[in-house]
């Protein structure tokens, strides 16, 4: 429980990051411009402080009894007092460049302009009034200058700064927790899936169903769901290969039993080998039976991984007739192939050989001696046709359609089957996605027709 529950955290802390991390570089690009900001503000408030302070101390410029006087109010150096210890450094002079009063080395700024200059080991800001006095003659008009330190100034920006940092972590803090209790509610579902999945009380492998689960989680459910519907797939195809092997040989292992009692206890040796011969035809289908419930275990939908391998049908039939004729020899069967060239199909290859096999066994097991068993092999369309017909009794029309069931044998046959061949025949060609159909030979037999998808170049 714990691993889901780092995983689901892990999965939140993720979602998280992805959110907040960029809403934080965000954050510091519009804290970079914050500070641009904070310095324009201070820069207007201090110039228009300087400005203020100029145009005082201008407009107590005045020509008294006859000479340009220049008194510089209090008020105009007091309003720099903001308890940031600044100095304040001013400089009054005539047209003709006569210095009236202040600091004789102070630089200037531009006319009705500002500057940031060093003077005196301090960085200054400079603003510059041009004023009129009436009266003063060829002394006017009269340049004011008036310089600030910058410790009012960079203390202004730093506040401002630092309100819209605090601001900003706020705003980050709050999206923050906001988008953790969006997190908690929208990860609910996932919380409550692997609470489904992981339940002491779950036994089986019934599909799962989520309350509230969202669009984007739908999906997740349907795939977990689809993959426990194949589990129980192939555990129902277990189930069933170990029941129908149960069934299927426990008579010819009782069979395999008794015979070799017999042989025991026959001292004659004609008999014994009668017995013997006896017994080992049992045991040689008793083992087809084994091979033949493998083939059906392995031809299972979900038993086997899915194959896509390009095989030549006419190929396949010619190896597998090659290693069927001493048996129709030894029946004396016409045991023949028709085909003009190579039929590729794309599926198991395996498993497609074995169809044939199947196909080819069952024809030559229900065809009577002097009999025939031909094999044919077209390209029509996109479809590989592959035919067997036999000269054998045929199977009756109300028997088709139970043929290809498992253990099915008809009635009356007289011929020995454990009813299996046609059933992997059916369940390979379904895997491969084809078809398959049973009809009358020309010869009163039994046609098998098997079409499959032709592969293509």
């Amino acid at each position: 429980m714990r691993i889901g529950s780092l995983r689901i955290g892990s999965l939140r802390i993720q979602l998280l990051a992805w959110v907040v991390l960029p809403l934080a570089g965000l954050a510091g690009i519009n804290l970079w411009t914050s500070h641009g900001n904070a310095r324009a503000t201070a820069d207007l408030v201090t110039d228009r402080m300087l400005m203020a302070s100029a145009r005082a101390i201008a407009e107590q410029v005045a020509v008294k009894d006859g000479v340009l006087d220049a008194t510089i109010p209090p008020a105009a150096i007091e309003m720099f007092d903001t308890g940031d210890r600044d100095s304040v450094y001013y400089h009054v002079e005539t047209a003709g460049g006569r210095l009236l009063t202040g600091y004789p080395d102070l630089p200037k700024a531009a006319r009705r302009g500002s500057i940031e200059t060093g003077f005196r080991d301090h960085r200054l800001r400079l603003a510059t009034l041009s004023h009129t006095v009436i009266g003063a003659g060829p002394d006017s008009p009269i340049t004011v200058t008036v310089g600030v330190t910058l410790g009012g100034h960079d203390a202004m920006v730093k506040r401002l700064w630092l309100s819209a940092f605090g601001q900003q972590l706020a705003l980050v803090a709050i999206a923050g927790v906001f988008v953790l209790l969006g997190l908690r509610r929208g990860l609910a579902p996932l919380i409550r899936l692997s609470d489904a999945v992981r339940s002491p009380g779950r036994s089986d492998l019934d599909p799962i169903e989520v309350t509230g689960a969202q669009s984007e989680i739908r999906p997740l459910i349907e795939a977990l769901n689809a993959y426990m519907a194949r589990v129980r797939a192939q555990m129902a195809a277990q189930r069933r290969f170990i029941a129908n092997a149960a069934h299927q040989l426990r008579t010819p292992l009782a069979l395999l039993s008794t015979q070799a009692s017999y042989a025991l206890r026959e001292s004659a040796a004609d008999r014994r080998r009668e017995a013997l011969v006896a017994l080992q035809a049992s045991s040689g289908k008793l083992a087809r039976l084994a091979e033949q419930l493998l083939t059906l275990s392995r031809a299972e939908p979900g038993s086997r991984r899915p194959r896509a391998d390009r095989i030549d049908l006419s190929e396949a039939a010619r190896q597998v007739l090659e290693a069927h004729a001493p048996k129709a020899v030894e029946r004396n069967i016409d045991l023949g192939l028709e085909e003009t060239g190579p039929v590729p199909v794309i599926g198991d290859g395996t498993m497609l050989r074995e169809m044939i096999v199947n196909l080819v066994d069952n024809a030559l097991r229900y065809t009577p001696a002097g009999g025939s068993v031909t094999v044919k092999l077209t390209a029509a369309g996109d479809e590989a046709e592959l035919t067997v017909i036999d000269s054998g009794p045929g199977i009756p029309v109300e028997e088709r359609e139970h043929v290809f069931e498992r253990f099915y044998r008809i009635a009356g046959s007289a011929e020995e089957g454990s009813g299996l061949g046609l059933a992997i025949v059916h369940e390979v060609v379904e895997n491969a996605g084809g078809s398959v159909t049973l009809g009358d030979a020309a010869a009163g037999g039994l046609k098998v027709e098997v079409r499959l998808p032709l592969a293509g170049n």
